[in-house]
């Protein structure tokens, strides 16, 4: 069950509020339905049973199997197969594997780095399923590091846990030996691949199932320009969305392309206020924008320690584990240090690894430094949070299916409930393998079918975003959405947002307005025309204004959601989650749950369109 909660009133940012879970307002998918972006008409279309969007560690695990059952595939990445987040995972990915470790003991850190927002059912799904998940990784492919002389898997720690159990490759190239082996995998079985893609848009038919996507192929070869995959079966695994903020460890192809997808198809996202920001990115300058090199968590998790310029380790004494807490406790320790010290950045120290020993376990990140003019075998490495991860996303059931039949999501996209209000560190890539396989089981479980035929959108397309309004995306969600925040910078940031939307619908409307003999042409706002760059700003604007709304409802600090002016966290409200769907023509529909548990995202399939439980 669900309600309006803590926050059933009407607010100034495009929000209202339903009577109830089962009240008229109450959005279902062929409600919200009817949003798409302003684009060509698709001029070409293929057929598949399945097609997956995002070549991660999620969306190849789930176009594996969904071939291997016999589906017919198609994987539509945005770059290329290998240019996801996956490969710039440096950490590990984690799983009860060692002597002694437990999926109970994984359950429990997990729970505690969730901040009581954890859905401990789906916590549990992954730490009980996750040890097979990564054997059947090892299966396809991936060389994970052993021990010195032998052959089992060599374990590190990292924050949040208090066993060894995180399993790396490369010393710290996990994420780029898990996805050679996938991408290997995928060559190998000779799945259908669409590379250089960005997908615009949900399909559904006249009963709100998906019918497949839109999609945008950047460049030439057997397709080109804007299509369609005709497919009854939509794995969204796009990654995360690091991009609408200045600094971010993401590369630059996230940009919630997933998220704001769902979104206007009328899916439920949910937990969009909590952004992980990793505490120790390498500082390059306050004016420094993009992505960021990140410095590993594994690097604390071998004994470095965080100091400030003097030399002074603070993180001691500051929680059990040190520098080893949970990611949001030490991003909130160094920022407070250095309002302390009045500078922007603090200390990982090192030296103490020696020469051999950053060559051989953490090759990337020595190369990375020294790239950047540090040597960390020599001096500290000056570090700030950035962002990272995001731990919410389009809402999913255990099977990753979401509230519009036919959409599946999985990896950051989607919000399974395990990550709660901050992720543990390397339950990523552990999430993106068990629920992947999970989606395909249940995909393919199911007798294949046709996809209906799309019906067109009711509403007008959603006007565009010029595409230098990125900067001002990021510039205004850095300043009042960032690591700390408060009613007024929130405030501020809602305002500054909902200006950028008024202003792209005036320009797409003022061309049949600008109809008054006193008109001139200077006078009439520019419509930002259609293109990759004017469709990824406006993804970001619909992402970032979830993310703004949820935090300004959000009154208390919990996980990596900062409140300066709530500085305690509220159990008794605040221990449940939103979930927010967009209406035509740019409202945000809220409600809230009653616990930190989701309610289902579907009700009981039938069993001859799609499969049980």
């Amino acid at each position: 069950m669900t309600g309006t909660g803590p926050i059933g009133h009407h607010d100034p940012i495009g929000h209202d509020n339903p009577s109830g879970p089962t009240g008229p307002d109450t959005p279902t998918a062929s409600d919200n339905a009817t949003l798409r972006l302003q684009a060509p008409a698709p001029g070409w279309s293929i057929e598949a049973d399945v097609v997956v969007v995002g070549s991660g560690v999620a969306g190849l695990t789930a176009a594996l199997r969904c071939a291997a059952a016999g589906r017919r595939t198609v994987v539509v990445t945005k770059a290329r197969l290998d240019d996801g987040s996956t490969r710039w995972a440096q950490g590990g990915i984690a799983a009860a594997l060692g002597e002694g470790d437990t999926p109970e003991q994984h359950l429990t850190d997990t729970l505690v780095a969730g901040a009581g927002l954890c859905d401990e059912n789906a916590v549990r799904t992954l730490v009980t399923e996750g040890p097979d998940a990564v054997r059947r990784l090892i299966a396809t492919g991936a060389r994970f590091d052993t021990t010195p002389g032998g052959d089992e898997i060599a374990l590190t720690r990292e924050g949040g846990h208090h066993r060894r159990r995180i399993a790396h490759a490369g010393g710290d190239a996990t994420g780029a030996e898990i996805s050679r082996a996938l991408v290997d995998a995928v060559r190998a079985q000779g799945l259908r691949t669409i590379e250089n893609a960005l997908v615009l848009d949900l399909l559904t038919d006249a009963e709100g199932r998906t019918a497949g996507v839109t999609l945008h192929v950047m460049g030439e070869g057997q397709h080109d320009g804007v299509g369609a995959v005709r497919a009854p079966a939509v794995v969204l695994a796009t990654g995360g969305m690091g991009q609408v903020f200045s600094a971010t460890t993401n590369p630059a192809v996230s940009t919630g392309d997933g998220v704001a997808l769902a979104l206007r198809a009328g899916a439920e996202v949910s937990d969009l206020e909590f952004v992980q920001f990793h505490p120790t990115v390498l500082y390059l300058g306050p004016d420094a924008e993009g992505q960021q090199p990140l410095i590993s968590e594994a690097v604390r998790g071998e004994g470095a320690h965080l100091v400030d310029a003097d030399g002074i380790r603070f993180m001691t004494g500051q929680h059990e584990l040190a520098e080893l807490a949970p990611r949001d406790i030490v991003a909130k320790a160094i920022m407070r240090r250095a309002h302390e010290r009045g500078t922007e950045h603090m200390y990982l120290d090192a030296r103490h690894f020696g020469a051999r020993m950053w060559e051989e376990r953490f090759p990337t990140i020595l190369a990375a430094c020294r790239a950047h003019g540090i040597d960390p075998v020599t001096e500290p490495i000056p570090v700030a949070p950035a962002a990272h991860y995001a731990s919410g996303g389009v809402r999913t059931d255990l099977y990753g299916r979401t509230t519009v039949p036919g959409l599946y999501a999985c990896g950051e996209v989607a919000c399974t409930g395990v990550h709660g209000a901050n992720r543990l560190a390397s339950n990523s890539l552990l999430e993106g393998l068990v629920f992947a396989e999970r989606i395909a089981d249940d995909i393919t479980s199911a007798p294949a079918r046709r996809p209906g035929p799309a019906v067109e959108p009711t509403a007008a397309p959603v006007p565009l975003l010029a595409p230098e309004a990125r900067t001002a995306i990021q510039r205004i969600m850095t300043a009042g959405a960032g690591v700390l925040r408060s009613a007024a910078s929130l405030t501020e940031a809602a305002t500054a947002l909902a200006r950028l939307q008024r202003d792209a619908a005036e320009a797409a409307t003022a061309p049949a307005q600008a109809t008054a003999p006193e008109a001139t042409p200077t006078d009439r706002p520019k419509p930002a025309e259609p293109g990759v760059e004017a469709w990824e700003v406006t993804n970001l604007l619909l992402v970032a204004r979830v993310l703004v709304a949820g935090a300004m409802r959000r009154e208390e600090t919990r996980g990596c959601h900062w409140r300066e002016d709530h500085a305690d966290r509220d159990d008794a409200h605040w221990q449940r989650h939103f979930l927010v769907t967009h209406r035509p023509p740019h409202t945000l529909h809220t409600r809230t749950t009653d616990t930190a548990a989701f309610p289902a995202t579907t009700a009981a399939p039938a069993p001859e369109t799609e499969p049980t439980q």
